[in-house]
């Protein structure tokens, strides 16, 4: 394989390592050499540019905060600290709590979101409170019924970290639990350290605004759109700053910032945020494909394509065919040993896509546009922060008008959301 190809295959998988960099100027020197030898200087100066094009490359790589540990241990010297943490935290090949122990960190609790420690337990799964059997420390879980610490839970405890790997809507859970973490502090005058890391849907910000008068449940609490456009930083200083916490409670609140990053920037997710989203491409179609799981169609869970195909046991909703079945993380999944027909997403571009209806309204109509297109209206109504996009789906207007309807709202969203941006847009 050429190094020009082994390069950019590196770049695209996120695994452009500093020993593949050492390789690669090894590699030019060796080139240079030969140049010279031969007389050839225009291949001498194509050496330098390349060279001087795959640094810049190099370089310009976001780096997630919890990788910056000279400026957050400081911090946590002497201190007792609790880590809201799963396997997405990570620096390098070291989990982020192993790698607080290695350097004399006092850990004393971690604290679990949905999909457990490990991230490997089925969407909406129970999750028990249990001890991890490489460290030893106890592991409560924010799940379930449990999703706030107690002050019992924060008890003894100087220092809260957050360093999980969220995807930038708003139904996925960790914002959610962020939130809850954020007020515990606050009420128990705990400090709330956040580890940022670059948001994969952070390019745009798109979709109707949660009414949390109406609609506030975990899968969404506040006034965002489903594409909020933030990291898991700049949605903490947003929760402190428009005063969304319990009684408006402020919590004390350090950022540790990705850097090399801006809001354009194409984030590569190097681990599978949840067993659900397995890769790129079903973090890019999840804004759009989540507000099928209260409907007739499936997204793909219980087959290894998930949130990259949709389909219904209609024949008239396309061509593609899949049947989903038991497996690790969706070990009952919707529409379990059916033939469905529908669409395979697998090659479309998300970055053009964003967020778009145009998958529901297709859906909906192929399959007769009937209110029985709906499993669950409620939970279609949470995920979508209104009841006005489903009552707009049955009265049969076009994505222009439903998009009409929440431009307002949207557009003071994204007023308000520059006051807390620590990211170039």
């Amino acid at each position: 394989m050429s190094w020009v190809l082994r390069i950019r295959l590196a770049i695209n998988n996120g695994k452009f390592t500093g020993f593949l960099f050492l390789n690669f100027i090894g590699y030019l020197v060796n080139l240079n050499q030969r140049a010279k030898k031969m007389g050839l200087l225009r291949n001498y100066k194509l050496i330098f540019v390349l060279f001087f094009g795959i640094s810049q490359i190099a370089y310009s790589q976001a780096i997630p905060g919890a990788y910056q540990t000279k400026s957050y241990l400081p911090i946590l010297q002497g201190k007792q600290v609790a880590l809201v943490v799963n396997h997405t935290s990570m620096i390098g090949n070291t989990h982020l709590a192993d790698s607080l122990l290695s350097l004399g960190i006092q850990v004393k609790r971690i604290f679990a979101p949905e999909h457990g420690f490990r991230g490997t337990a089925d969407a909406g799964a129970h999750i028990d409170n249990e001890v991890d059997s490489k460290t030893g420390l106890a592991l409560v879980s924010l799940y379930g019924k449990h999703k706030k610490p107690t002050p019992e839970d924060l008890q003894g405890i100087d220092v809260v970290i957050f360093d999980i790997q969220d995807v930038g809507t708003r139904f996925y859970t960790y914002s959610s639990t962020l939130l809850y973490v954020q007020e515990a502090c606050a009420e128990n005058k705990v400090k709330l350290l956040v580890l940022d890391r670059p948001n994969p849907n952070g390019h745009y910000v798109d979709g109707p605004v949660l009414d949390p008068s109406k609609f506030a449940s975990f899968v969404g609490l506040t006034a965002i759109p489903i594409v909020h456009g933030l990291t898991m930083g700049e949605y903490a200083k947003m929760l402190n700053g428009e005063g969304w916490l319990a009684n408006k409670v402020v919590c004390d609140l350090q950022v540790i910032p990705v850097s090399s990053y801006t809001h354009k920037s194409v984030v590569h997710v190097p681990i599978a945020p949840s067993p659900n989203l397995p890769n790129d491409q079903s973090i890019g179609l999840y804004p759009s494909l989540c507000l099928f799981e209260p409907t007739i169609v499936s997204v793909g869970r219980g087959t290894n394509t998930q949130f990259q195909v949709i389909g219904t046991p209609n024949p008239a909703a396309g061509e593609y065919r899949f049947t989903p079945i038991p497996l690790p993380g969706a070990m009952d999944p919707p529409l379990k040993g059916q033939l469905c027909y529908g669409k395979d997403l697998r090659t479309v571009s998300t970055r053009k896509l964003g967020f778009s209806l145009s998958y529901l309204i297709e859906m909906f109509e192929k399959t007769g546009r009937k209110e029985s297109f709906f499993t669950s209206p409620s939970f279609f109504d949470k995920l979508a922060g209104t009841d006005s996009l489903r009552l707009a789906l049955l009265a049969g207007k076009s994505e222009q008008e439903i998009r009409a309807a929440w431009k307002p709202a949207l557009d003071a969203y994204k007023e308000m959301r520059k006051r807390y941006l620590i990211y170039q847009d």
